[in-house]
């Protein structure tokens, strides 16, 4: 509920909402100075990383599509002969599921420490790190700060601070960024280059790519059968999802021309057996029940075996803008020279260079 009240405010473009933005002003200024000080305090750290370093992280609050990418980049890393590992900053055990989900062969380090998560990896064999959600967490050095916007997201509405809006950082925080991918959902490819070409001003020319997260198949969370998103035409659909941008996934499945029931909860929702006992009530009125992965990472292991089958939408990453320029990153990560490994006595603070 609250979620769903801050999305209003952040987002509505109605009388109520312009009033919430503006009770919400003072306190918006009072983060706002917070974070130039919390900035100032954390930046710079010292050094670089023992092994290259490559941050994927956002400006909003949710539903970025932050965690594909994140996904994605470190599938990549292997694929050019790099052991990568995966740091989380501990929050939300949903993202650590997708993560193995996604590359059961990546392993994932949770922990608020992200310099002695980085030790833990480099000392059990990781020769890249990719750090999900970093690029407000300035201390942990890296080569490449990827930052991720929502097309699907993006407002005409001015940008605002938390609490008034979903902005955790200015626009101009941008300009310290290595590489900006604006991502799209449901969102068209000439929204998401309109994005881009506002980004590209507000960020001072930091390079920029359009990735579309698109639906690739149906899977079911039990027995391994997947199908085609086409046989969803025409189908009455239970949509659960409990993500920053539930929209998109409603507006994905709409699409494939099913009818569309939604069943959103708060991000990174816990499911209780009260909810489970509900959506199961409800399935026995639709066709089928499709959610995200990140949902069905907690939702699968609670359903009744008994229930109609639990499925999930699987996205692929495909760039469309800047191919390029993110291979040029991804290069630059994979050619860089990884220095002598870390003794496994070492602290927090030796995976560093000076």
């Amino acid at each position: 509920m609250r979620e769903a009240l801050a999305r209003v405010v952040w987002y509505g473009e109605g009388f109520d909402a312009l009033l919430a933005r503006a009770v919400l002003t003072p306190f918006e200024w009072i983060y706002g100075a917070a974070v130039l000080v919390d900035g100032a305090r954390r930046a710079g750290g010292a050094g670089r990383t023992q092994v290259p370093t490559v941050s994927i992280g956002n400006l909003t609050v949710g539903g970025t599509g932050k965690t594909p990418v994140a996904a994605w980049f470190a599938a990549q890393l292997r694929a050019r002969g790099r052991a990568p590992a995966l740091l989380l900053r501990g929050y939300g055990d949903d993202e650590a599921l997708v993560h193995a989900a996604l590359n059961p062969d990546v392993p994932v380090f949770a922990d608020a420490d992200r310099r002695r998560a980085a030790a833990q990896a480099i000392t059990q064999g990781a020769t890249a790190l990719v750090l999900d959600d970093g690029f407000q967490h300035r201390q942990m050095p890296r080569d490449a700060d990827v930052v991720v916007v929502s097309a699907d997201l993006w407002s005409t509405l001015p940008v605002r601070l938390l609490p008034a809006g979903p902005f955790r950082e200015p626009l101009t925080a941008l300009r310290r960024a290595t590489l900006v991918i604006v991502t799209r959902k449901a969102a068209s490819s000439a929204q998401a280059a309109e994005v881009a070409r506002q980004l590209t001003q507000a960020s001072g020319g930091v390079p920029l790519v359009v990735v579309h997260l698109a639906p690739a198949q149906l899977c079911a969370w039990t027995g391994g059968a997947s199908e085609s998103t086409t046989t969803l035409r025409g189908q009455r659909v239970l949509a659960v999802s409990g993500i920053g941008a539930p929209d998109a996934f409603l507006a994905q499945l709409r699409a494939t021309g099913a009818q569309v029931q939604g069943a959103s909860f708060g991000d990174h929702h816990a499911y209780t057996a009260h909810d489970v006992q509900e959506l199961v009530t409800r399935a026995a009125t639709v066709d089928r029940v499709v959610c995200t992965l990140k949902d069905a990472v907690k939702l699968g292991p609670r359903w009744p075996a008994s229930a109609p089958r639990l499925w999930y939408l699987s996205q692929s990453v495909v760039v469309e803008v800047g191919t390029s320029i993110i291979e040029d990153v991804l290069g630059r990560l994979t050619t860089a020279a990884a220095a002598s490994p870390t003794p496994a006595s070492a602290g927090p603070e030796s995976f560093l260079h000076g």
